[in-house]
């Protein structure tokens, strides 16, 4: 157990900031009905936050977990400053290229109306990319306070970004429109101060980071280069097949639906946001991965490694089947409240959260049992998997969105991800055996599904809003009654549950 109270605290230092990070930037997505009317408003942020991630996947290539992977074995400052030298060479190139290409780039995304988002997103990219290193060290040598106030100082300026320029400032012109606040609401960036928010976050983590970047040296070893390459380069196609998975339905939406250009912009608003509902769940695995990712590779190794694995698998999946329940059984409260502010278009969808959410469970289990290749340094065959579920992504929504709109999108996802689990175990068995709680953790994902269908069920012949809420309490009552019954040995072993638990 002290293994799985060790990966614990790491989750709360480096993980709680990653989830109020994302949270705050969750209720700026959530929010933005309230200052936009109609959902078309919001597409073309959504095609620029869905070119972001497949852009920091190139740009990053892989050198995150190769960090990590290296660590134990080179020279810390020799590995550290050869892999950051790579990146900030790497970054201007690919700027550059990008830079170059940008009218293209801009016709292919459909943002004649805005072609400054590309030159905003373009600045985004660069500053991440170049603080991921700055990052990875943090989490290396333990240094969670400065991790945590760099992360959560980024997201606030976002945060305040938003709410002055797209709320308090348009709301106090309404009233006085002749003040020289008004400059900032008719120069037509609108919508834009999100990505310009985000933006002066990017460039206030570079700042803060800047003591981690002093600790830069001229010192490029080109074999130890030339090995993490040969560990990485695969990791740029699990990612890239990742964000395909992942962003291909928001990114080519409005090219496959068959509706003209302003009733696809509206679905592509309805679905983005829609899509945010399940991406809870997706906010407690970059937490947990946050913290997982170097437990891993330290725990390389050690005797009973693959049971501490086993046991970290067991408890992430309760923890999933948990936010699957707090996110399904009170959906209702989403449409309720849409609807009291007098926002009923954007509660169109609600009915494929619980299937995208589940989806993304899949997605956390996957994440979970990848060990095995990136311990085994077999990364290739992590590529194999990511590009099969991706081929996967693209024909079911090619196929499926012209038919089934958000539903084929919604499935597209859920086979994706439920394929690349199903694989990655099985191969991971093969290659690297973990003795993984198979039956036990199944009947739990099959108790929540059966918990949510018997809700639905309830409230399609007794639709109150009361109802549901209380119906969604006692269902999670009886889980976790059962968990404490299932696993009352583990659970004892913790000390502030043992006096709740006979």
């Amino acid at each position: 157990m002290s293994e799985l109270k060790k990966l614990a605290g790491q989750t709360m230092w480096y993980g709680v900031p990653t989830i109020a990070s994302r949270f705050l930037g969750y209720l700026m997505n959530l929010s933005l009905p309230l200052f936009f009317a109609q959902p078309a408003v919001t597409a073309d942020l959504t095609q620029i936050y869905a070119m972001i991630p497949f852009l920091n996947v190139l740009f990053t290539y892989g050198l995150e977990t190769a960090y990590f992977r290296f660590s134990k074995e080179e020279d810390p400052a020799k590995l550290y400053s050869t892999l950051s030298l790579s990146l900030m060479g790497s970054t201007i190139l690919l700027t550059g290229i990008i830079v170059l290409f940008r009218d293209q780039l801009v016709g292919w995304a459909n943002l004649e109306a805005h072609p400054e988002y590309i030159n905003w997103m373009i600045a985004i990219l660069f500053f991440d990319t170049i603080s991921t290193l700055a990052f990875a060290r943090l989490r290396l040598e333990n240094r969670p306070r400065k991790y945590a106030v760099v992360r959560l100082s980024s997201v606030l300026v976002n945060f305040l970004s938003v709410l002055i320029f797209l709320g308090l400032i348009p709301s106090y012109i309404i009233n006085h429109p002749e003040s020289s606040l008004a400059v900032f609401v008719n120069n037509g960036i609108g919508i834009g101060y999100y990505l310009l928010g985000n933006l002066a976050g990017s460039i206030l983590t570079f700042l803060l980071l800047w003591k981690e970047f002093k600790q830069i040296r001229l010192l490029f070893n080109i074999q130890l280069w030339n090995r993490v390459m040969q560990y990485s380069y695969p990791l740029i196609i699990v990612g890239m097949g990742g964000m395909v998975n992942d962003m291909l339905s928001r990114l080519i939406y409005q090219h496959v639906v068959d509706l003209p250009v302003e009733a696809a912009k509206h679905e592509l608003g309805i679905f983005s946001n829609i899509y945010r509902l399940a991406v809870l769940i997706t906010i407690m695995i970059q937490a947990f991965r946050m913290a997982a990712e170097p437990f891993f590779f330290k725990q390389r190794g050690e005797e009973n490694a693959q049971k501490v694995y086993a046991r970290v698998m067991k408890f992430f999946v309760i923890a999933c089947c948990y936010m699957f329940l707090f996110i399904s059984l009170f959906i209702e409260i989403f449409a309720w409240f849409f609807n009291a502010i007098g926002k009923p278009l954007w509660t169109e969808g609600l009915y494929i959260v619980p299937l995208l959410a589940l989806g993304n469970i899949f997605l956390g289990i996957y994440y979970n049992l990848s060990v095995w290749y990136k311990l085994t340094d077999k990364n290739k065959m992590g590529a194999v998997i990511t590009v099969a579920g991706a081929l996967i992504t693209i024909g079911l929504n090619i196929l499926l969105i012209p038919k089934l709109h958000y539903l084929g999108a919604a499935l597209a996802t859920f086979t994706c991800y439920f394929f690349m689990m199903i694989t990655s175990y099985i191969l991971g068995q093969r290659f690297y055996p973990v003795p993984y709680a198979v039956k036990k953790l199944t009947a739990y994902l099959v108790i929540v599904c059966l918990f949510y269908a018997i809700h639905k069920a309830v409230l399609h012949f007794f639709p109150v809003l009361w109802l549901g809420i209380l119906l969604g309490v006692l269902f999670i009552g009886l889980f976790t009654s059962l968990i404490g019954w299932a696993e009352k040995k583990e659970l004892q072993k913790i000390p502030f549950l043992q006096r709740f638990i006979a």
